[in-house]
């Protein structure tokens, strides 16, 4: 089996990590005043060398920073943009295997022009960058997050009057920060969306059309969205998006398999790769992968990041086999289904079962690909 040599990898990791003690410490003095934004940036560039090298040494080719340096995977991006400011949080009910959790993270708003005004990943890839010589990997949130959980009414409408100079600006703040990491050398980056995946669950696809949105209609228009944002990427610069179905202290908000985004998903969507979740039923079978066209890759996160239970390679090998009924073989990878701290709070899993997840990734992709 061919040696994968762009991202993504055989073996590949969605991008968080939970945080130490003494970064959620650090973070929590910086809050209280007690120490300087710059205090807590070498805390944080110490605990990022920590985890390059945690990812290094399990055999991981691509490397994050663990989102160590964020709150959320979203926010923390978007309200840097112009025209994005964000609210006290709406309520969201997340589920697990433990019962009900309900989170409140804060609302983004877009209550002007959306202008990308300033760098916003670029000195935390260069410092990444500098700490690996392996693949350096940036985790941007999808460019649909600032459209889908308020719709139409979390849009200015002085701004923007006609919504399809929303999502004009959008893609071009995008492009902006894209060629801005392009030109540091940049050469993989994952956008993370979970409202794909959420119009794959019909209450969700429901509560987008009790918006004013058409469900059917929507993978369609983000499709666009996304091409948008990543049109004229730099020369070399492998794009991949990973589809989220929440994931909050081991909770997910949406169920349902992949078939009812799925065109739009494989064949509009024109980025590289694809990380999936496929950890278990929630999740759908693997038919809706029979869509894939030649050429675009689909990493399988078939490991759970939402608990401790160790998944074992026979299982894992088995589910690829089944995955490779649809798509071949070769256009096929593995990670987690997730980050394991997508949100500051982390998952409810034990450090240990952290690493021994992605040991098993890197283990069982080189048992079925020959290398990782």
């Amino acid at each position: 089996m061919s040696q994968r040599t762009n991202a993504p990898f055989r073996a590949d990791h969605v991008g968080s990590f939970l945080r130490p003690k003494a970064l959620l410490e650090a973070r929590e003095k910086r809050r209280q005043g007690a120490i300087t934004a710059e205090q807590l940036r070498r805390i944080e560039d110490n605990a990022i060398l920590d985890v390059v090298r945690f990812q290094q040494d399990l055999g991981l080719q691509g490397i994050t920073d663990g989102e160590y340096r964020r709150t959320y995977f979203h926010i923390d991006f978007l309200e840097q943009l112009d025209g994005i400011e964000t609210s006290g949080g709406i309520q969201v009910k997340f589920h697990s295997a433990a019962g009900d959790v309900d989170f409140a993270p804060p609302v983004l708003k877009v209550t002007g022009k959306v202008r990308h005004a300033k760098p916003i990943q670029l000195a935390d890839f260069e410092f990444l960058k500098s700490a690996t010589k392996r693949v350096p990997k940036v985790t941007i949130p999808s460019p649909t997050m600032l459209h889908f959980r308020g719709g139409r009414a979390a849009i200015s409408k002085e701004a923007y009057p006609d919504l399809e100079a929303f999502y004009d600006d959008v893609a071009a703040a995008y492009r902006e920060e894209l060629q801005q990491l392009g030109k540091a050398g940049c050469r993989y980056v994952q956008l993370d969306d979970t409202n794909l995946a959420y119009l794959c669950d019909p209450k969700l696809r429901e509560g987008a059309r009790s918006r004013g949105d058409d469900p059917d209609e929507l993978p369609k228009r983000y499709a666009r969205l996304i091409n948008g944002a990543i049109a004229g990427r730099p020369a070399g610069m492998q794009v991949c998006v990973h589809l989220c179905r929440g994931n909050f202290k081991s909770a997910w908000v949406a169920e349902g398999g992949y078939e009812p985004v799925a065109q739009s998903l494989f064949n509009d969507l024109q980025v590289d790769g694809y990380f999936l979740e496929y950890d278990d039923a929630r999740s759908g079978d693997f038919s809706p992968l029979r869509f894939v066209p030649k050429g675009k890759i689909v990493v399988l996160g078939l490991v759970t990041t939402k608990s401790s239970e160790l998944e074992t390679k026979d299982e894992l090998k088995r589910r690829i086999d089944e995955a490779a009924r649809h798509v071949p073989l070769d256009q096929l990878c593995l990670s987690p289904q997730c980050g394991f701290s997508s949100t500051v709070h982390g998952n409810e899993i034990m450090r240990e079962s952290q690493a021994a997840k992605v040991r098993l990734v890197v283990d069982t992709a080189r048992e079925v690909w020959g290398n990782a």
